[in-house]
């Protein structure tokens, strides 16, 4: 089933939001190991939310919506409701 997802790096002290269509123990490798971008600054990634979607497009139309609120605030606040 597709996800979405928020990774947090305790060495950055960031936030990640991604939506994927694997598994997110999977998609959280791809971040761990030979991957470049943003993720690849460190790794020390963690899941900490996740939300799960019949449809890519329902994953990654959630995802647009949480990067929107460029809010560090409201992504602490979906995660600490999880």
């Amino acid at each position: 089933m597709p996800f979405t997802y928020i990774l947090f790096s305790s060495q950055l002290d960031k936030f990640y939001i991604g939506s994927t269509g694997s598994t997110l123990d999977s998609r959280l490798l791809k971040h761990l190991t030979d991957h470049s971008g943003f993720t690849a600054k460190t790794k020390d990634w963690k899941i900490v939310y996740s939300e799960e979607y019949e449809s890519i497009e329902e994953a990654a139309k959630r995802e647009r919506q949480i990067k929107k609120w460029k809010s560090r605030k409201m992504i602490e606040q979906l995660v600490a409701g999880a």
